[in-house]
């Protein structure tokens, strides 16, 4: 056991978070904390990191487990480059790198097996803290988070908020703690980012505890489901989607046998009333009484099923062609890509690509808030626009809810103007509050009712389930499925892609190229062009891998591998190369090579493991 809370609770005020719960981290356990906005997910990671302090309850850790979370990867020295900010994360390697080239240098003259000993000790633990290969590991991960080799150069205060928020994710993941907390990790990223943060994370060698509201990557990655629900946490084993199966079938269980027992009460109740002051029968009545009193009564289990109801819809048809664009140009000072589609009625189109390749910039384009660089695009005979912008939902305001909303349409009366509120659970006296005090998922709340009241018949949305939780998400995507117009999307959350897009927009190397498909048969396309390029560029690789035979290939060469890796080892005890600088330099240099290509094949035979 890494870490548990037992019989744990926490308020804020008289607001209960949650009361008696038990968590607990084993092993490389991937764990998720899943519930809606506000049920306590966050706070409880901030209490196993350390933040924030239990109400009543014990923790019980691991003597020595090192727990790190996100929030707390801050840069004390923004002055400092990149490079030398990441490397004292492995202060501890270097100063076994130093002991090892000191003990090399006394080899040459003190041959003794004090030494050879020591040596041994220092280079394994070395070796176990990844000294021959954390360098390149975090080279790999800092490019895979969008950064250029050259960025390791620069100072951190040459980069923007957003990018040092990503640079504190590097360098969290680098650091490779026993408990490794994330709190939303893929949020502002993009896809092929978040697919592969995805295995890193399913690889990581240590326990991972993480709170996140995108389905697809807890699908991929988690093996035990937290849920708060209510104050009260459950554990559920498996991954999201079994959660919410299990969780459905334990919630139809409990509200069979609490209709059963409540009628089998009811009956006890019954006799025990007919027969208590019938002296022929009080004995039987007081056994009953007895009996009921012993009955451990089962709870009629609560599920939050609250949500909002947006009934998007049109005012107006309109024409059959909703939007032509003839090479477009979108960007700012330079082109980011160009675009030429006809968007017909009722499509609902994805546009996906890397980070910086266009996407919000071509929305923006659309709705006339950056000039085209080129080219043009014409919008059909009555298109109607609505736009959901992922920046401006987060808008600030001293005007109460329904002011907000009612000087957008001053025509509607009050009961119009509450009831489009009430659809998006804004009711009672939470519509007269400031719109500044509201969450960020209570604002675009307000926006999609803002937009719901415009009735256009071409809505124009970028990230629109940003600051939604779960519940949010889904009743969002139910809504937009029965809205009768035509959707342009932005999205990062695949589930919502997935469950929306009847076609995908990608944009990449500068072109947008249409594709007429699910996100099902996108991806599936991506996978099968893949390996397409795989076998073009490998050598002698046969035309159907026979995943099984490659595994069986690749476990006989790691094991060579390690043999000669071993032999190698052998040879720093050996006069001939401890009493020799140039040889022993040398033989350090092919046991990194040996590492390197351990590692590539270890990487090669969990990806055929995987297609196996």
């Amino acid at each position: 056991m890494r870490y548990q809370i037992v019989k744990a609770s926490k308020a804020f005020g008289p607001q209960v978070v949650f009361e008696n719960i038990t968590f607990e981290v084993k092993d490389k356990e991937k764990i998720a904390i899943v519930g809606r906005n506000g049920c306590g997910k966050s706070t409880l990671l901030k209490i196993i990191a350390e933040e924030e302090l239990l109400d009543s309850g014990d923790i019980h850790k691991e003597k020595k487990c090192k727990i790190q979370y996100l929030a707390q990867s801050v840069f004390s020295d923004e002055d400092r480059s990149v490079e030398e900010d990441f490397e004292r994360v492995f202060d501890t390697v270097h100063e076994y790198e130093i002991r090892m080239k000191k003990l090399e240098e006394m080899m040459q003259e003190d041959h003794s097996e004090t030494v050879l000993n020591e040596y041994a000790q220092v280079q394994m633990k070395f070796e176990e803290l990844g000294g021959y290969t954390y360098k390149q590991e975090m080279l790999n991960i800092f490019t895979r988070f969008g950064f250029a080799l050259e960025d390791l150069k620069k100072n951190i205060n040459e980069f923007s908020g957003g990018q040092k928020t990503r640079l504190a994710f590097v360098k969290l993941l680098i650091s490779k703690p026993d408990i490794l907390l994330l709190d939303e990790p893929t949020n502002h990223l993009d896809l092929p980012t978040i697919e592969w943060l995805e295995g890193y994370i399913k690889r990581y060698p240590k326990a991972v505890v993480m709170v996140s509201h995108d389905r697809t990557f807890l699908d991929n990655v988690v093996d035990v489901v937290y849920e708060i629900e209510y104050s009260v946490m459950r554990k559920y084993t498996g991954n999201y989607t079994n959660y919410v199966n299990v969780k459905k079938s334990d919630v139809e269980r409990n509200k069979s046998a609490f209709v059963r027992q409540q009628k089998e009460i009811a009956q006890l109740e019954g006799l025990i009333e007919k027969f208590r002051y019938k002296a022929s029968k009080a004995k039987m009545a007081q056994s009953k009484i007895k009996y009921l009193d012993r009955i451990e009564r089962i709870e009629d289990r609560s599920v939050d099923t609250k949500t909002f109801h947006g009934a998007f819809s049109c005012n107006v048809k309109g024409g059959n062609q909703v939007l032509q664009t003839k090479d477009l140009v979108v960007g700012y000072d330079i082109p980011l890509c160009s675009v030429t589609i006809e968007l017909l009625r009722g499509q609902r189109v994805a546009i996906v690509g890397e980070n910086g390749t266009g996407k919000s910039t071509l929305i923006k384009t659309l709705i006339d808030k950056i000039e085209p660089l080129g080219g043009g695009y014409l919008f059909g005979h009555q298109i109607e626009t609505s736009y959901f912008d992922q920046d401006l939902a987060q808008f600030n305001s001293t005007n109460s809810v329904i002011e907000e909303l009612w000087s957008l349409f001053p025509d509607f009366d009050h009961t119009q103007i509450r009831n489009a509120l009430g659809s998006f659970l804004f009711s009672g006296e939470e519509v007269f509050k400031e719109v500044n005090v509201l969450s960020g998922g209570e604002k675009v709340r307000l926006t999609l009712a803002k937009i719901m009241l415009e009735h256009a018949n071409f809505l124009i949305m970028d990230e629109p389930t940003n600051h939604l939780d779960i519940v949010g998400k889904e009743a969002l995507e139910n809504s937009l499925l029965n809205y009768d117009g035509t959707l342009l999307f932005v999205s990062h959350d695949r589930y919502f892609i997935d469950q929306m897009a009847t076609a995908i927009l990608e944009l990449k190397d500068g072109k947008a190229i249409y594709y007429p498909l699910s996100y099902k048969e996108y991806i599936q396309k991506e996978v099968i062009e893949k390996e397409e390029i795989k076998e073009v560029n490998t050598k002698e690789k046969p035309k159907h891998v026979n995943y099984g035979r490659e595994c069986s290939r690749l476990e006989k060469q790691i094991a060579k591998k390690e043999i000669e890796l071993e032999e190698h080892r052998e040879l720093r005890f050996e006069p001939e190369y401890y009493q020799n600088s140039k040889k022993m330099k040398l033989l350090d240099e092919n046991i990194d090579a040996i590492h390197t290509d351990i590692n590539q094949m270890m990487a090669l035979w969990e990806e055929y493991s995987e297609n196996l």
